[in-house]
């Protein structure tokens, strides 16, 4: 499937995955809100078995047929 991915310019370290490059039909409002403006970041291919820097393949794949978007937020602050 090819992934459009998007951060957020309200929310440091936060990126939406999508399944249609700049497609926000899916987003819920209050979240599209919440992130404010988002900028392209970049597109690949993702496959089950592609390694991700944050985050499961196959849980993203799962969350763009299901939902339509995937949201990786940061991690978590020590």
């Amino acid at each position: 499937m090819r992934c459009h991915v998007y951060r957020s310019s309200w929310r440091p370290g936060t990126y939406v995955y999508l399944p249609r490059k700049d497609d926000f039909a899916e987003l819920p409002e209050g979240l599209a809100r919440a992130l404010g403006r988002l900028e392209f970041a970049l597109e690949f291919d993702l496959t089950p078995e592609r390694r991700l820097a944050r985050g499961d393949a196959p849980t993203v794949l799962a969350n763009l047929e299901s939902q339509g978007y995937h949201l990786q937020l940061p991690p978590p602050e020590d």
